[in-house]
C-alpha cells in the first residue's frame, strides 16, 4: 500500500462542536480511512498553519483522492492537503529513476 500524509484544518464550527462534545477523532478518522480500503498509521494535532495531519496507507492515488474528497465534503474541514510519502528504503530507486530522467532531459537552449 502507498503511504500519504494528509494535512488538515478544521472549520471554526467543527472546533466549537468538538469543544462541546470532544469524542475520539482518531476512531472517526480510522473508520473513514478503513472504508476506503486503507489504514491509519498516526494522527497528530499541531500548532501552526494546519490543525493536524494523519499518515495513512491506502492502495493508491485514486483511493487517497476519494478519501480527500470525502473528508472535504463532510463540511468539518476548511483545508485538506495530500502528500505522497517515500519510505527511506525506496529512496535509492527513486534517485536512480531521477538520474535516468535527468539524463534524458534537454534544458532550454541546449
Amino acid at each position: 500500500m502507498a503511504a500519504y500524509a494528509l494535512f488538515f484544518s478544521y472549520t471554526p464550527q467543527a472546533w466549537e462542536r468538538m469543544m462541546i462534545k470532544p469524542g475520539d477523532r482518531a476512531a472517526a478518522a480510522r473508520t473513514m480511512i478503513e472504508s476506503a480500503g486503507g489504514t491509519l498509521e498516526s494522527l497528530y494535532f499541531m500548532l501552526g498553519d494546519r490543525d493536524g495531519f494523519a499518515v495513512v496507507h491506502v492502495p493508491g492515488n485514486e483511493d487517497v483522492a476519494a478519501l480527500s474528497i470525502a473528508i472535504l465534503s463532510s463540511g468539518a474541514f476548511s483545508h485538506v492537503e495530500t502528500r505522497a510519502l517515500v519510505a527511506p528504503q525506496d529512496l535509492a530507486g527513486v534517485l536512480e529513476r531521477a538520474a535516468a530522467a535527468r539524463g534524458a532531459y534537454a534544458p532550454p537552449g541546449e
